[in-house]
């Protein structure tokens, strides 16, 4: 009779409830540390993805820039190939199928900060188009529809061309080409002389300000060399 009533309290034998609180209570504290380490890993890649979105981005409109450098083409039917009164940079430059004039500028954003714009006309193959899309950037606005915003959070930019032997303000004045014959006009003795035009300088230097918190550290200087 003694057996058996230690065999039965033998199978009554288990955890008490303060085991049992004690035991989840460490389950809770390592799901905790768990998660906190999932999450950690999870912000880190969305923070590393973010950060190579905007490397990636930048260097695109950076390339842009560039390639729109590169491709200046001065027609003599414009002012200027290349010209910059501060606030926007203006150029024409050549494509597969003709010319086209592009615009560069910072301008506002809704979040106070600036962007940067580029704006492009339509590629055309006469003197008359190309002289209108020429004035039409000379009148753009904000809410022009071919106006790309390209990179966001600037605070403004400055653009220096390398004149002769040192860098300038954009807006200085540039050196003349030689003039070169025009053809001459129907009934006249001989070729007339064209007025002479700002040289195109040897390079173009952008400096582009970030804003707090855009993701970029400081100012962005970039040198662009033009011709050959």
């Amino acid at each position: 009779m003694t057996g058996a009533r230690t065999g039965q309290r033998a199978k009554m034998t288990g955890f008490t409830l303060v085991e049992v609180l004690v035991a989840l209570l460490v389950m809770a504290v390592m799901a905790g540390m768990a998660w906190q380490g999932v999450d950690g890993i999870v912000r880190s890649r969305d923070a590393s993805q973010v950060q190579l979105e905007r490397t990636l981005r930048l260097n695109t409109v950076i390339a842009q820039w560039d390639q729109d450098m590169a491709a200046i083409q001065d027609s003599a039917v414009v002012p200027q190939a290349l010209s910059c009164d501060g606030a926007n940079v203006r150029l024409t430059r050549r494509t597969p199928t003709g010319l086209q004039v592009v615009a560069w500028s910072v301008r506002p954003s809704p979040d106070g900060s600036a962007a940067w714009v580029r704006w492009a006309g339509p590629t055309v193959t006469t003197t008359g188009a190309l002289q209108d899309s020429w004035l039409r950037s000379l009148q753009l606005q904000d809410d022009d529809p071919a106006n790309v915003r390209t990179l966001t959070g600037l605070t403004g930019w400055q653009v220096y061309f390398f004149q002769g032997t040192a860098w300038a303000n954009c807006q200085s004045t540039g050196d003349l080409s030689p003039p070169v014959p025009a053809p001459a006009a129907s009934g006249a003795s001989g070729p007339a002389i064209a007025a002479p035009r700002i040289a195109l300088p040897k390079g173009v230097r952008v400096v582009l300000s970030f804003a707090p918190g855009s993701g970029q550290l400081g100012d962005l200087t970039r040198d662009t060399l033009l011709g050959p």
